[in-house]
């Protein structure tokens, strides 16, 4: 049992040993120990910010805890913030570290001290949210305490929320994809915004793709920074077809795919500086043009970066003076749907617009006339809320399956990160393309088969036979 001692040096009958920096004395039956202080509390520009659990690992390889978490976005708080100051945020909150898993919280915390600003978002559902707005560094500290380690800003302003002042390109790479290939492209994008009149800030995405901000008058309304956006990928895959992909499905993907959904309302990307839930603590870090063809994403974690932006400063700080027009990306959006292109798929929460292109995944399309459509034999090996349970589950797979995964191209491998109702999940698929058809194994019970839209997907299919 543990008791904590509670008598004056004077009166106690036993020496009270000197506790270590930062901890408090417990006292058991075998002697004294020292346990981790629960709450750290920072003086931020006169505001006291708490941190609790401030030695709590949040990363256990690179042996990063919370309160070091804080200090490196303290450290390179001008930059963070430029990049969500005035814009309402999505929480992902991160609990229980990095390897935990996380969640989307869309509104603020009804605890929350009476300086964090907030407003309200609406959504294409119709609903509506109360989000939080960092303004400052007691609130970008506020923030991670909550266990955000990465930041998710909307692509507008608190003073006009219909009306996005950035577009987003987000370069994602496929399996196999090797990083000079996303430079590549990235590079691509730049020849392009260039000839359209416009002006990119790239940075790494954190992870193993690129992403491009793009700053832009507030005129244009989601759905048409969104058609912009789809513009721009597709002539980007028209430049460099064997590099770069305009496609939605990941079955018909290849090289980088250009997301230009990330423009969609409510969505949301990591901003600059934010750390990534990786073992080594990798920073999504802004870069000059110059940087891109020999950068490397490794070498940008929270360990080097404060350094770097001491040194450097932020390269992305005169972004906010270059606003541009989308006038000619829409342009060529005309003449893309004058040629016979439909509107590129939706996000699924989305409604069907009426220039959208089928929005069924090419392998369950019906067949129709002609031409008729090849469908993708694909089959599902594994569900989870765990990726490396549904990695694991994959290689059970192939064990079962030798010969046939002997034909597996790279990109025949589809892990999908599926999102939930509050989290992300893990979807992984098979394409047999390249398999003989004679070998081809049936669907099976996927393994592991957790997915937790099932239940919400069945309750609604359900109430839609009953209207």
């Amino acid at each position: 049992m543990w008791i904590l001692l509670a008598c004056s040096a004077a009166s106690c009958p036993v020496r009270i040993p000197k506790p270590e920096a930062g901890r408090i004395l417990l006292a058991t039956s075998v002697g004294w120990i020292t346990v981790a202080k629960e709450v750290e509390h920072l003086m931020i520009a006169g505001r006291k910010v708490p941190v609790t659990n401030p030695e709590k690992l949040y990363f256990s390889k690179a042996q990063v805890t919370k309160l070091q978490l804080v200090q490196y976005y303290l450290s390179v708080a001008p930059g963070a913030l430029a990049g969500i100051k005035d814009r309402p945020m999505v929480l992902k909150r991160f609990v229980n570290g990095a390897e935990g898993e996380a969640f989307y919280q869309k509104r603020a915390p009804e605890q929350r001290p009476e300086w964090i600003r907030t407003v309200t978002l609406s959504f294409p559902s119709g609903r509506t949210a109360e989000e939080v707005v960092v303004d400052d560094d007691a609130g970008l500290a506020w923030v991670v305490n909550l266990g955000c380690i990465e930041l998710h800003p909307h692509a507008v302003r608190t003073s006009d929320m219909e009306h996005p002042d950035e577009l987003r390109i987000d370069l994602d790479p496929g399996p196999g994809v090797e990083w000079p290939d996303v430079r590549r492209v990235a590079l691509e994008v730049r020849a392009l915004l260039e000839e359209v009149g416009l002006g990119g800030c790239p940075k790494t995405s954190g992870s193993r793709g690129m992403h491009v901000n793009v700053l832009i008058h507030p005129r244009w309304t989601f759905t048409e920074v969104r058609r912009a956006a789809v513009a721009l990928a597709r002539a980007v895959e028209r430049r460099v077809p064997k590099l770069a992909t305009s496609k939605w499905w990941k079955e018909e993907r290849h090289g980088v795919f250009l997301d230009y959904n990330q423009n969609a309302k409510d969505r949301t990307t990591c901003s600059a500086y934010s750390v990534r839930p990786l073992p080594d603590a990798r920073v999504s870090t802004p870069l000059s043009w110059e940087e891109v063809p020999d950068c490397d994403p490794a070498d940008f974690t929270l360990f080097t970066v404060p350094k770097r932006f001491a040194e450097i400063g932020d390269p992305h700080a005169g972004m906010d003076k270059a606003a541009g027009s989308l006038e000619k990306l829409l342009e060529m959006a005309a003449q893309d749907e004058a040629s016979g292109l439909k509107d590129a798929p939706w996000p699924p929460h989305f409604r069907k617009m009426a220039s959208e292109a089928s929005r069924v995944a090419p392998s369950r399309a019906r067949s129709s006339a002609k031409p008729a459509r090849v469908k993708m034999p694909l089959i599902v090996v594994a569900n989870s809320t765990d990726k490396n349970a549904a990695l694991e589950g994959l290689e059970r797979w192939k064990r079962r399956h030798r010969k046939a995964a002997e034909y597996l191209a790279v990109d025949d491998v589809l892990v999908d990160a599926m999102r939930g109702q509050y989290s992300t999940w893990t979807r992984i698929r098979v394409n047999l393309r390249n398999v003989p058809e004679d070998l081809r194994p049936a669907q099976e019970t996927p393994d592991p088969d957790d997915d937790p839209t099932r239940e919400f997907r069945a309750a609604h299919k359900h109430a839609a036979k009953k209207r």
